[in-house]
């Protein structure tokens, strides 16, 4: 089971002006990337101010959100949790899942990188600039990593793949 994290970021690195900031600047060919990559891993992840700006169950995968209020998500078809990372990827190994997508925020991304709970970044780097926002990290943290694919998404935006080492 692959374990990845798939973002989008802007050119100066930020996923968001704020927590509450919905992904609405990133550009169609990302959105088409995230719903490819999240409907292969079968799994997706996210913290609860990430799920906020969604509301919903994703079709065609399974939602999981981090929560210390599971009262609060009252979304049919999602699941909560506030189990350590590790631990969550071993249970869903254990259930036969394809794959998990960690889809944010930086708290959560930081979370599974500091576990060692992350096989890859999948990483969309748009055309703009927030100056100020919040970072793909919340806390320091270094890893290595190695690209294996890139290519252009649309005129302006780049993916890129990498495999944490």
């Amino acid at each position: 089971m692959k374990t990845f994290i798939i973002a989008a970021v802007t050119a100066d690195g930020f996923i968001g002006k704020t927590a509450d900031h919905l992904a609405d600047w990133t550009s169609p060919e990302d959105k088409k990337l995230f719903v490819r990559l999240t409907k292969r891993a079968g799994v997706m992840v996210m913290g609860a101010r990430t799920f906020e700006t969604i509301g919903r169950a994703l079709p065609g995968r399974r939602t999981i959100v981090y929560t210390h209020h599971p009262e609060r998500i009252t979304a049919a078809g999602v699941e909560t949790t506030a189990e350590p990372p590790a631990e969550l990827v071993k249970r869903l190994r254990a259930e036969g899942a394809p794959g998990l997508a960690i889809c944010g925020g930086a708290g959560i991304y930081s979370q599974f990188l500091e576990a060692g709970a992350v096989d890859e970044l999948h990483l969309t780097v748009e055309p703009i600039l927030f100056g100020e926002g919040i970072k793909l990290l919340n806390q320091p943290t270094e890893t290595t990593m190695s690209l294996i694919h890139f290519e252009p998404l649309g005129e302006h935006t780049i993916y890129l793949h990498y495999v944490l080492n």
